[in-house]
């Protein structure tokens, strides 16, 4: 490993190599630029892509391609107050020429409490669909009397909303976290000219992933979403950012120790290397993992954000190194480190914390232990699942007219339940249906396939089609119609999609949690050659997570009054933290092996805080502040996993590796090391500093740990 890292390091760092790494990449900038804005070209829309893989419901979705009304959406038109009659009448002649060939608009039917008139209007898909509900909102209810309310909902309108906040969520968060890293840059830095070189560097890197995304998934079937595209961005922003931030660490260090800043950038490189490697190791394959999940959109978050999270490693020791080493000293001005000058203060605030820590090591882990304790008892009482009405901070059109709908009519008469049986079982699956407790009607008619073979029944429920007893309802909708033998139904349909997300993100806790933990801690045994220190640091991050979720949840219901959380919350946020919150643990751990190498135990400890406190805290504020863009979207599932994530972090970085892991670290001693060669050979390293065989020791493990 040390002799690769060597040969690697010789590139950026190197007098001729600085120019090759950048030709190279001005390259490659050149021949992928064009595909890094093609992304949208391949983003998955479609019914299923946020859906179980294999569900009923999805699999409802991709047997309804076979129907002709696949190309019908149907836009529903709700009229309430004193002039709803005459508003819907007078809409109705210019509504129809929105209507779909070969469809006729439904309506206006009054509501059993003549309270509400409804117009549905099928829309074509095979047009814009979005556009064509924008014009028409703009026409619904224009010259409606004065006290009447016309709102635009149903199935078209649900997706324009949806679509509304995508189209504008890359350019946003392109925008916000660029800002942020920005200023946090410069605050860390102090310099006019220093914070430009990570932001390019992070810049390349975010090329390199889009166009590496784009030809992944046109050439190998690699899922994207308009959700996981928008995280990918903010995931490779924070994560070089990291990587920036520890490398210019380390560089600046090595600049106060050699004076050829060459020299200095290749020992950086091959120091901190180890460090990087495994932490975009652990954050990548842990990402990964997420493709055992039956949720698409969890498998194609899981798969994008690994992809760049390689990309963001590459760039940052390749284009960062030489582009640092080709500007020279002169780029950390007005703090230049000189050759032969101390690295740093001698008392710094991160050395008297560890101080502190020091000196009752046991209360200091024990009273972490009780703070994230508590915070994760709050994630005891959390509410899972959100419907369609509290999926949006702001509530928007489609919402609105849904709540009207639940008001005045059966709840899913705007979004009914979808039967999908063959036609010689569609009597009897009718009968079966109709009979089912939570029923309102099953529609009479149904289409059927060009061929014959296949009709489709609608289903309006009782219920609003996102609560929990039109879910119900499914269930025995499902057992009643499966019961038809020779009949092969299927139920679909909202509900149905809302209730087979739900199961499945079960599912997916318990099987990708246990191999997302298996491989994290198999990172860990690797990169520290222990078996006690992989254990205990990965039980920090687990509670680390829960303290988040706990205290998360908090702010969710009293704060920011949502509703609950969405199902998809506690997976992601999992495989999230875990994964960036054992980054920090990383970073500071293979320090102080390095350090324990050396000093010996106790001193090492110190020695490893003291010296990546500063970069680490400064990492995590920059990786905390990116996610916390997520908070000012109107969705309120991506709002929630950027709280999630940012304060799970800031906890990771200003108690766990703070507090915590150097608390554990020192009250167990050598023990912490079990049962690699530190453990072994501690005594003689805490012992007489000058003995001959201590100085062995430290030597001989200093060259396995310095690589």
């Amino acid at each position: 490993m040390r002799a690769l890292l060597q040969r690697i390091a010789r590139a950026p760092g190197g007098h001729r190599g600085k120019w090759a790494v950048l030709a190279a990449w001005l390259i490659v900038a050149v021949a992928l630029g064009p595909l890094a804005g093609k992304l949208g070209d391949v983003e998955d829309t479609s019914p299923n892509a946020f859906l179980p893989h294999g569900a009923e419901s999805a699999r409802v979705n991709t047997e309804l391609e076979k129907f002709r009304t696949d190309t019908v959406m149907p836009v529903v038109v709700v009229y309430t107050g004193a002039g709803a009659r005459e508003a819907a009448d007078a809409d109705r002649l210019a509504l129809d020429r929105f209507t779909a060939e070969g469809q006729r608009i439904t309506g206006p039917v009054p509501s059993d409490d003549g309270e509400a008139l409804m117009t549905v209007v099928p829309l074509d898909t095979e047009e814009e669909v979005t556009d064509t509900v924008d014009a028409l909102r703009d026409i619904a209810g224009a010259d409606a009397p004065p006290g009447t309310d016309v709102e635009v909902g149903g199935p078209a309108a649900s997706l324009t909303d949806s679509v509304a906040v995508f189209d504008s969520l890359d350019a946003t968060l392109m925008i916000a976290t660029g800002l942020v890293v920005t200023a946090l840059l410069l605050i860390t830095y102090r310099s006019p000219v220093l914070w430009l070189f990570p932001l390019l560097s992070v810049g390349f890197a975010a090329l390199l992933t889009q166009a590496s995304t784009y030809l992944l998934a046109r050439h190998a079937s690699l899922p994207v979403d308009p959700q996981s595209a928008g995280v990918l961005m903010v995931l490779v922003f924070g994560v070089g950012t990291d990587y920036a931030l520890l490398l210019i660490a380390r560089y600046r260090e090595e600049l106060h120790r050699h004076e050829d800043r060459h020299r200095a950038m290749r020992t950086a490189l091959t120091r901190s290397g180890p460090a990087v490697l495994a932490s975009a190791g652990t954050i990548a394959v842990g990402l990964a993992c997420l493709a055992l999940a039956d949720i698409s959109s969890s498998r194609s978050l899981g798969l994008v954000g690994a992809v760049g999270v390689v990309c963001a490693f590459l760039a940052m020791v390749t284009v960062l190194p030489a582009l640092l080493v080709l500007a020279g000293r002169w780029v950390f001005w007005p703090f230049v480190p000189r050759f032969g000058t101390p690295a740093r203060k001698e008392r710094t605030v991160w050395s008297r914390i560890g101080a502190l820590v020091a000196r009752r090591p046991r209360w200091s882990w024990l009273m972490s232990v009780a703070v994230t304790g508590a915070l994760a008892l709050s994630a005891a009482g959390i509410s899972l699942g959100l419907t369609q009405s509290e999926m949006f901070q702001d509530k928007p059109e489609s919402v609105v007219a849904q709540e009207r709908l639940s008001e005045h009519f059966p709840s899913g008469a705007s979004d009914p339940a979808q039967i999908v049986t063959r036609t010689a079982g569609a009597g009897e699956v009718r009968t079966a249906a109709d009979g089912v407790d939570g029923v309102a009607r099953v529609e009479p008619g149904g289409d059927r396939t060009p061929d014959g073979s296949l009709t489709l029944l609608s289903v309006v429920l009782e219920d609003a089609p996102d609560s929990d007893a039109a879910k119900d309802t499914v269930d025995a909708l499902r057992t009643a119609v499966h019961a038809v033998a020779g009949a092969d139904a299927l139920v679909g349909g909202t509900t149905a999609e809302s209730l087979d997300t739900a199961r499945a993100a079960d599912r997916d806790l318990t099987t990708v949690v246990p191999v997302v933990l298996l491989v994290v801690l198999a990172v860990l045994i690797g990169l520290l050659r222990a078996l006690v220190a992989p254990v205990l640091l990965l039980a920090t991050v687990v509670v680390s997570y829960l303290a988040a979720l706990g205290a998360s949840n908090l702010l969710f219901e009293h704060v920011l009054g949502h509703a609950g959380v969405d199902w998809s919350i506690p997976l992601m946020g999992f495989v999230f933290l875990v994964a960036l919150g054992i980054d920090y643990n990383i970073f500071l751990m293979h320090r102080v092996r390095e350090e324990t190498a050396r000093l010996g135990v106790a001193r090492g400890v110190l020695e490893g805080l003291t010296s990546t406190g500063g970069v680490i805290t400064s990492a995590g504020v920059v990786l905390a502040a990116t996610f916390a863009v997520f908070a000012g979207l109107p969705l309120v599932t991506m709002a929630q996993m950027g709280v999630l994530v940012g304060i799970g972090v800031l906890l990771d970085t200003f108690l766990v590796r703070t507090v915590m892991v150097p608390a554990l670290a020192l009250d167990l001693g050598r023990r912490f090391w079990w049962p690699g060669r530190l453990f072994r050979d501690a005594p003689r390293l805490d012992g007489d500093a000058g003995s001959g065989r201590a100085a062995e020791a430290r030597e001989q493990i200093a060259g396995r740990t310095s690589v």
